[in-house]
């Protein structure tokens, strides 16, 4: 079996490179392979014979004002792929594309109801893939050894702040990214249908929640960590206040969901340590 990762510089990228180590695999760079550009990936997808898309645009502030930017990276980008790679196209997506305003964990059928423009971009993505008969894999709150996050952000700020103010109004379910990667092998090397699957960690916390665990596993005093609301900390781009999601297809594809978020998040802590 062939694998292409496009975006294999990134967070995610690079864990799938490391789960995929000694299978036949093509990693792509942003600098290797553009996505907007589709006879460039009708020449890197001829001989695949799965593909995993973590190439995105990921500056949600940035993309309030570059909106056709981020779109030629997640939506027609992810179009290109989908229209040469069909049924054998991973594409990793987001829960920005729902709006943030359900209270239990949404389904895998749910409308699409994006609130930002990186979510825009995203849904246009998505609905490209599934047109063409590709799986589509959403994920949350993301952190993991390689590039900026949550998790080692909190870490840095351990060591230099007395205390740490985190929003506690936003829920959701940190997922380690090498656990994702995980996951998005096992779906390719899976008889499962296309489709669209949810790859996040089970249960969910709030940031604060998740500020405050990481100074436990670092075993540090979490009483440092203060909550605080979303008000305190405008951006450009609104979040969704709630963005756990629903696992049911992953029965059907006869995989094991993602672990629950603490115990994922035991696991890492010894690759995200500075």
């Amino acid at each position: 079996m062939r694998w292409l990762i496009t975006g294999a510089g990134g967070m995610l990228g690079r864990d799938l490179q490391s789960v995929l180590q000694g299978s036949d695999v093509v990693a792509a760079t942003r600098a290797d392979l553009d996505i907007s550009d589709l006879s460039a990936v009708e020449r890197a997808v001829d001989r695949a014979d799965v593909v995993i898309n973590a190439a995105a645009w990921t500056d949600v502030d940035g993309a309030e004002t570059a909106e056709s930017q981020a779109t030629a990276i997640n939506g027609h980008g992810a179009a290109n792929l989908a229209a040469v790679a069909g049924k054998r196209l991973i594409h990793v997506s987001t829960d920005y594309v729902f709006d943030g305003s359900a209270r239990s964990p949404i389904p895998e059928d749910a409308a699409r109801a994006p609130i930002n423009a990186y979510g825009r971009s995203k849904a246009a993505g998505e609905a490209a893939v599934l047109a063409a008969g590709g799986f589509v894999v959403r994920t949350a709150w993301l952190y993991g050894e390689h590039g900026p996050n949550f998790v080692r952000t909190m870490l840095r700020l351990a060591a230099t702040r007395d205390t740490v103010d985190v929003v506690d109004d936003q829920q959701g379910p940190p997922t380690w990214s090498y656990a994702l990667a995980r996951q998005l092998v096992a779906l390719g090397r899976s008889s499962a249908a296309p489709g669209v699957y949810h790859g996040t960690a089970a249960g969910s916390t709030t940031w604060f929640g998740l500020a405050r665990a990481v100074f436990e596993e670092a075993g540090l005093d979490p009483a440092r960590v203060r909550p605080t609301t979303s008000d305190q900390f405008v951006r450009p781009a609104r979040r969704p206040a709630y963005s756990v999601l629903g696992h049911a297809r992953w029965a059907e594809a006869d995989i094991d969901p993602l672990e629950d978020w603490r115990s994922m998040l035991t696991a890492a802590m010894p690759v995200l340590r500075p």
